[in-house]
């Protein structure tokens, strides 16, 4: 009896264990709380396994697309059929597709060929000293303009635009210009933003809109400048 307790204390390659070691064994094995874990250490919801599953979702082509997946994707379209990336008949059936779309990867399909080039795109800055500077026609506009000029005049026409965002955010730091922004019904400018340094602005009061198309904030600084709305 004595010897087959012994051996059952020392175990078959000669090492000792007690009870108690040996349910240390088997806890670090994971044999507990449902399943199998790491064998450095016990069960946590932190474990950067089960927090890379958790995130995996967000990564599948197959996982739904809400009205924002599908809005900020036909924006995409728009800025590339006003850059000549897409034809008309291109960007119909783009867009066509993208607003039934179900799925992130049916979107992502839709522009995978233009994502690269759209980036470069988000910031449109206007540096100059002097003279005139003037953006008309058909052009992209971007989320953001940064306008930094001395003694000259900006123009700003959205007659013929090409509009991808709802607002976009002009930051000003004028000195001794003028702002000229030339847009149309269903486009608000909001200046609540602008610091006024001997400066004005000469807005349309019609121009108030409950669901504009575009919304142009103006923020930033003015010295001796104006900004005028005018339609074309």
């Amino acid at each position: 009896m004595a010897s087959r307790a012994q051996n059952w204390v020392t175990g078959a390659a000669g090492n000792a264990h007690s009870p108690a070691a040996e349910r240390q064994v088997v806890s670090r094995a994971g044999f507990f709380r449902g399943g199998p874990q790491h064998s450095d250490g016990p069960f946590t919801t932190e474990d950067p396994c089960l927090a890379s599953v958790a995130a995996m979702p967000r990564d599948l082509p197959e996982l739904r697309a809400s009205h924002e997946d599908r809005d900020r994707v036909v924006d995409t379209l728009r800025s590339a059929g006003g850059d000549g990336r897409l034809t008309a008949e291109e960007l119909d059936a783009r867009v066509e597709r993208a607003l039934s779309a179900r799925t992130q990867g049916e979107l992502a399909a839709l522009v995978a060929d233009l994502s690269a080039a759209n980036a470069t795109k988000d910031v449109l800055v206007v540096k100059q000293t002097g003279g005139k500077w003037t953006r008309a026609g058909r052009w992209t506009v971007p989320d953001r303009i940064e306008v930094r000029t001395k003694l000259c005049r900006v123009t700003f026409d959205f007659t013929d635009a090409v509009i991808t965002s709802r607002t976009v955010r002009i930051d000003t730091d004028m000195q001794h210009g003028k702002l000229v922004i030339v847009g149309a019904p269903g486009i608000v400018i909001d200046a609540d933003g602008l610091n006024l340094v001997f400066s004005k602005t000469k807005l349309r009061s019609d121009s108030a809109a409950v669901d504009p198309g575009l919304r142009i904030e103006l923020v930033g600084t003015l010295m001796h400048a104006k900004v005028v709305e005018r339609r074309p």
